[in-house]
């Protein structure tokens, strides 16, 4: 009487479970508070100490900060680099989910058939892989390509993936370092139309806050914006990285006919 668990049509329905779909996201809720956070102190610091909310609001300090952000970031980017950068600015609130115990699970399993039934057994399972990356590994196992080549092949793909989206990241590094420079500049120039008009006092006090205002909105776009979105996306991409070489390792481990058990613990590390 055969076993039920090693029954080969039973691992194979099993295994035709497709794996969430890594686009899946849910909303960080922590990054939501953030932002409402940041409105409420610099808002709310502007009421408290008597600036009022019009205090807060200049179209000049908005263009020469704002505008010369994205103008300085736009000229130092590559147009590709630029494009991709705004395409993973959504991760900051809504991160793309890791599937690092559902792809160890489906490693355990893999083996598990690969042992029983052969690498051929897996052909079926490759077109049903969202992942690129996965799907190209898995075709590689089951062709029968060498481990060491197919370490090879994979951990380029995963060094670029990462390399690419790192700087996507570092536009908005840049843009936090521009702005608060920027912010400089329209202090500067804000006090140079005050000078213009010291022989009329009524607009001093007007021009000089309008003048700061400009330095406001530098120093609080790149250190409740930018630099901080930078850092967000920084260590999403660094867990994508992680997630991608531990998929690289199981595939090796696959490829190499190890223990399903051995696979387990050896991916295992990966999630910590």
């Amino acid at each position: 009487m055969h076993n039920v668990r090693i029954h080969p049509v039973r691992d194979r329905a099993r295994l035709k479970k497709p794996l969430p779909d890594p686009i899946n996201v849910v909303m960080d809720k922590l990054s939501v508070i953030a932002v409402v956070l940041a409105l409420v102190a610099l808002v709310g610091g502007s009421v408290l100490k008597g600036a009022g909310l019009s205090g807060l609001w200049s179209p000049a300090a908005f263009a020469i900060v704002i505008v010369g952000t994205f103008a300085s970031i736009m000229l130092q980017t590559p147009i590709a680099t630029f494009r991709h950068a705004w395409r993973i600015v959504r991760w900051v609130f809504q991160p793309p989910a890791l599937q690092g115990e559902q792809l160890v699970a489906r490693f355990v399993g893999w083996s598990t058939t690969a042992r029983r039934l052969g690498l051929l057994a897996l052909e079926s399972e490759v077109d049903r892989q969202r992942d690129p990356l996965l799907r190209k590994g898995l075709q590689m196992v089951v062709d029968g390509v060498e481990p060491e080549q197919i370490r090879q092949m994979l951990e380029i793909e995963v060094d670029g993936h990462s390399r690419r989206d790192l700087a996507a990241a570092k536009v908005f590094e840049g843009m936090g370092v521009y702005a608060p420079t920027l912010g400089i500049i329209g202090a500067v120039l804000g006090l140079m139309a005050v000078m213009k008009n010291l022989a009329d006092p009524s607009k001093l006090g007007q021009g000089i806050a309008a003048a700061f205002t400009a330095t406001i909105y530098g120093i609080g776009a790149a250190n409740l914006m930018f630099l901080p979105m930078a850092a967000k996306l920084r260590s999403l991409i660094h867990a994508q990285t992680n997630e991608r070489e531990m998929l690289v390792e199981g595939l090796i481990a696959i490829a190499q006919g190890e223990n399903p058990r051995n696979i387990a613990v050896r991916l295992s590390g990966f999630l910590h």
